[in-house]
């Protein structure tokens, strides 16, 4: 139904017509468009409209509409921002998705806009009191709970063991680790108080962090407990509403008439249930949904959306959102409520206006092309190259012959076999001809040659006028499934090559047979696209993103993993006609309420991949936690990140991390099984992977968990903390630490006839291993000190240590130089080179003469004499060496992150 223009709130109009965010706060129930200065702030008494477009590949514009209620937000105006995203809505022509969001339960998607957080700030406009004003700072307390960030009462009650709590005062911002909680937890807690650090205190406070049971340990922690009246026990974590969960509510439609929700009572979820000319609420328990037929008024949609709230505001349910859609334009979790959803076709916004302008300037003689509405051109990157309604022939090779298949049989492939298939499709010029090879998996490579031969003696007969093409299993492109639209791969084999080969290796039969058990994974894009891969009928085979056809003798189960859509699940329903035509029906089987005799067929139940894939929106450098392993998709390149901090069992599985995410292709983007694959380690990662991202490579090449990495550079002014060059005390320094009554001389001299020199270390090598030298690493060229701390034991602090301070594997691991040395940098480099030069006596390298670089390599063709040729850099001048230094410097971080690593133990040892 057309919706007028006169209609809607003049203040949406040009709204979404490009890539960004857009807000409007509801002030005397009408939408005041805020400026970008003002994105991000929320305050708890007012209610907003926010807008999120995107800019797609296509040059589309997708649209997402969330409408944010703050705690104090009247029942007016709530209900005001819940209607103007129905008349924002209608200006983007029905096609955007819609959320409700309320202030402490945020959606992922709406926060991703606002990183790190947001922090709502008491006070409201249309609410009708004024904004608190910032003349005086008031303490505050809050707790990070995953992204969310929740004010609370400043009381120690609050506090507890298994969250991070952020204490905001005047002069200094607290945060409170408690025990329970993860190192990730704690490095995201972090970016706030980074955020408030910079919001609230124009970056100008002091950051200190708490460990939950260190008492008064230190000063800081007597200063936080104090600001609580002193220190007593926190209470444990009570159970509350918040985390009850409400999955076990059963889903239900419902009919909204005359602004009325009515029960609909069905025996199963159908798309046919839903009238184009009605809206209906899906209760599913922590979503409900509103789905609005294509044909209804502005009126309609807006009572849809107010019963959707009743409902809502019926039951005690704070943590369900509810979510608008609108016919045509469903999400993949909608549809997937539902048992029965025909196979989606593309709703396309209506032309109507710019086609009657293409068409008046058409009839003028004016080029239209581009003006109207082109087909998506993702969309082709799916669709196959060729006509798929051509004649399709399909021979099954055996030695030195081939057999014709017969219609049913041209689509059922087995993986022992080879096959020669020839298809004929209409071209411009007439017909065409493909003319190809496919190659089972187990085939044997008898059959594989014969195949070859064979089909290159078919295209020679034709005058070489076919196409030919060679095809293996499991890398077959769209073109194949698409000419062969139902196609089934059993395992086993018929031909006499493979029966005669798995006799020779005495391997059992595995042929598939209807009367035995067999289980097949089904995928595939829709009815003119779709497969059913025979796999191994065991638990472990089943994967929480596909459908499975399950079948024996006597009995079929069709089983729909959980993160399947109802098209997948239609998909199932047609293939169990082709493998068990004689079969009535099947047994349906969800994951998470299958009968026994299911597992029993399989043998038992047992683990299966069934992690869902989550997408990170809006990702960026800093939600890579060296902790963990993440995917970056490029669908043309697929990128496993590896984090420092993962321990080397799980580092070893990185490449099979990432073949299985090509394999099951877990963003249904139909992944090519050779799409390119790289391992990236933290710290090494190359240019073609950081193009990505906005990125700091001093960030990854920093040491410590994501906790003291953020930690560092909050203190640092939230820069990356570069690692100053390590100056080292003065030789009688060290020896009197040691307990050396007499002054130790080196044992080896220079053979200058001026005066006897110290070898010791040449300037140069100082230079460079003060940048890797370790605190805890011994220098073999001075006596040890008479006690050394090697390893802290379990339980121990030093007192010369922070609270926070870097674990004893981080302390041993060498850690890199990052960024450049500043003048500070430079001059500690050069006074630990000089104070290593000098002997007791005295000695230094004033009054040595200065030579170019060039002469004083091994290879110079005019070699300077009589210098010490150990200590050749120190007849450089302080500029040159300086230059040369630098450079040996930028060459070290150019090299691999392990041969840097190998480098840096070798420097250690001296």
């Amino acid at each position: 139904m057309a919706i007028s223009m006169k209609d809607l709130d003049p203040a949406f109009h040009g709204a979404g017509q490009k890539d960004g965010l857009e807000i409007w706060r509801i002030e005397n129930f009408k939408p005041v468009l805020l400026s970008e200065s003002s994105h991000g702030k929320f305050f708890t008494g007012d209610s907003y409209i926010i807008l999120k477009t995107t800019a797609l590949k296509s040059r589309a514009l997708h649209h997402d509409i969330h409408f944010w209620l703050g705690r104090d937000t009247s029942q007016d105006e709530a209900g005001t921002a819940a209607i103007k995203t129905v008349e924002l809505d209608a200006v983007l022509k029905g096609r955007a998705v819609q959320y409700r969001e309320v202030q402490g339960r945020e959606t992922e998607k709406f926060l991703s806009y606002f990183k790190p957080c947001i922090i709502p700030q008491a006070g409201g406009v249309a609410s009708g009191f004024k904004h608190a004003e910032a003349e005086e700072h008031e303490t505050r307390l809050y707790v990070c709970k995953g992204k969310h960030v929740v004010h609370v009462e400043f009381v120690r009650s609050s506090l507890n063991h298994d969250d991070v709590f952020i204490l905001d005062t005047e002069s200094k911002i607290f945060q409170f680790n408690g025990s329970k909680s993860s190192i990730q937890e704690r490095a995201k807690a972090l970016e706030v108080v980074q955020y408030i650090k910079d919001t609230y205190h124009d970056g100008k406070c002091e950051i200190a962090s708490i460990e939950d049971g260190k008492l008064m340990a230190d000063a800081e922690s007597g200063e936080f407990w104090a600001l609580f009246g002193g220190f007593a026990p926190l209470p444990r974590k009570t159970a509350t509403d918040d985390t009850q969960s409400i999955d076990a509510l059963s889903t239900k439609l419902f009919g909204v008439s005359d602004g009325n929700p009515e029960a609909i009572d069905a025996e199963s979820l159908t798309k046919e249930l839903l009238d184009t000319n009605k809206c209906y609420l899906l209760d599913c328990g922590l979503e409900i949904y509103t789905w609005m037929g294509k044909n209804t008024s502005l009126d309609d949609r807006k009572s849809a959306s107010r019963a959707a709230e009743e409902l809502l505001q019926s039951g005690d349910r704070p943590n369900t959102h509810i979510i608008r859609v609108m016919e045509g334009f469903e999400t993949v979790l909608f549809r997937s409520k539902f048992d029965s959803w025909p196979q989606a076709v593309e709703a396309k916004e209506s032309e109507d206006g710019r086609g009657k302008v293409a068409e008046m300037l058409k009839r003028q003689g004016v080029d239209v092309k581009g003006l109207t509405k082109e087909e998506d051109p993702a969309k082709e990157d799916t669709e196959p190259n060729i006509d798929c309604t051509g004649d399709l022939q399909v021979w099954r090779v055996d030695g030195e012959g081939k057999t014709l298949l017969s219609d049913p049989d041209d689509s059922k492939l087995f993986s022992g076999d080879c096959y020669i298939f020839q298809y004929t499709y209409p071209g411009e010029m007439g017909d065409e001809y493909l003319i190809g090879t496919w190659f089972g998996k187990q085939s044997v490579q008898e059959d594989m040659s014969s195949a070859t031969t064979q089909a290159s003696k078919m295209v020679e007969k034709m005058k070489f006028l076919p196409t030919q093409a060679r095809i293996y299993e499991g890398n077959e492109p769209i073109d194949f499934f698409s000419i062969f639209q139902s196609l089934i791969v059993f395992k086993g084999g018929r031909s006499d090559g493979y029966k005669k080969y798995i006799a020779e290796k005495e391997l059992p039969d595995d042929t598939h047979s209807e009367e035995g058990l067999a289980l097949f994974r089904v995928q595939g894009t829709g009815p003119e696209n779709m497969q059913a891969i025979q796999v191994e009928a065991v638990a472990s085979s089943l994967n929480s993103s596909y459908c499975y056809i399950l079948h024996d003798a006597s009995s079929v189960f069709t089983w729909f993993g959980i993160n399947t859509s109802a098209d997948d699940q239609e998909l199932a329903d047609r293939f169990v006609d082709l493998i068990k035509p004689d079969v009535q029906s099947s047994r349906t089987q969800k994951e998470g309420v299958e009968l026994e005799q299911f597992w029993d067929l399989l043998g038992g139940k047992s683990k299966y991949p069934s992690k869902k894939v989550t997408e990170i929106y809006n990702f960026d450098q800093d939600d890579l936690m060296t902790e963990e392993i993440f995917i970056l998709d490029c669908h043309s390149n697929i990128f496993v990140w590896v984090g420092q901090e993962i321990i080397s069992k799980h580092r070893k599985d990185a490449l099979s991390i990432g073949e299985k995410f090509i394999e099951r292709d877990c963003l249904l983007e139909n992944l090519s099984p050779r799409t390119t694959l790289y391992i990236v380690t933290e710290g090494g990662e190359p240019m073609y992977f950081t193009r990505f991202f906005k990125w700091d490579s001093n960030k990854s090449a920093m040491h410590g968990n994501s906790f003291q990495r953020r930690l560092a550079m909050i203190k640092n002014g939230g820069k990356p903390v570069p690692d100053k060059a390590k100056r080292r005390p003065p030789a009688s320094i060290a020896r009197s630490a040691a307990g050396s009554e007499k002054p130790q001389r080196s044992r080896s001299v220079s053979a200058s006839n001026d005066r006897p020199r110290s070898r010791g270390r040449s300037p140069a090598f100082s230079a460079i291993a003060a940048n890797f030298e370790n605190k805890n690493t011994r220098n073999l060229s001075t006596p040890p000190p008479a006690v050394e701390k090697l390893i802290q034991k379990p339980g121990t602090s030093d007192s010369t240590q922070s609270t926070n301070s870097t674990s004893v594997g981080s302390n041993l691991m060498p850690r890199s130089v990052k960024g450049n040395l500043g003048a500070s940098d430079k001059e500690d480099s050069m006074s630990s080179i000089q104070e290593d030069g000098k002997e007791d006596e005295g000695d230094d390298d004033e009054g040595l003469p200065t030579y170019p670089y060039e002469r004083l390599t091994i290879l110079s063709m005019d070699p300077i004499k009589e210098i010490d040729v150990t200590r050749r850099e120190a007849y450089l001048s302080t500029e040159e060496f300086n230059n040369k230094f630098e450079m040996t410097r930028k060459a070290f971080y150019k090299l691999p992150l392990w041969k840097q690593n190998k480098i840096k133990m070798k420097l250690q040892l001296f």
